[in-house]
């Protein structure tokens, strides 16, 4: 019996090349990626306590981040895994839900980042 590669088959159909293809998706997309370390350099992040528009429950807000959107939502995620709680990043900002602000502390200092609690 004859063994047929499905990707060449599958190439073969949409009239493209899967190996060359993928090669290049993967090259350009490691090379345009910057660590959010690099991305956010010696700025400080600042990070606040708000209860407001919330119905008095607390909400950590990390803000002052200088981040692109894909940082940005890699950060949020691992900060909200740190902290074992959910939270939204957007506008260049990231909340977390509750009084987190020692742990988001902690975290950042150990990623590099430089930032206080305000």
């Amino acid at each position: 019996m004859e063994s047929k590669d499905w990707k060449a088959m599958l190439g073969a159909a949409f009239n493209i090349e899967p190996e060359s293809s993928s090669q290049e998706v993967e090259e350009s997309s490691t090379e345009s990626q910057v660590s959010a370390l690099e991305e956010q350099g010696k700025k400080m992040i600042d990070i606040v306590l708000d209860k407001k528009g919330r119905n008095g429950k607390k909400a950590t807000i990390i803000a002052n981040l200088c981040l692109s959107e894909e940082n940005l939502r890699q950060l949020s995620a691992d900060l909200k895994k740190a902290c074992s709680v959910g939270g939204s990043a957007r506008g260049g900002e990231i909340l977390i839900q509750g009084d987190q602000r020692q742990r988001v502390l902690d975290y950042l200092k150990s990623k590099g980042f430089k930032a206080r609690i305000i």
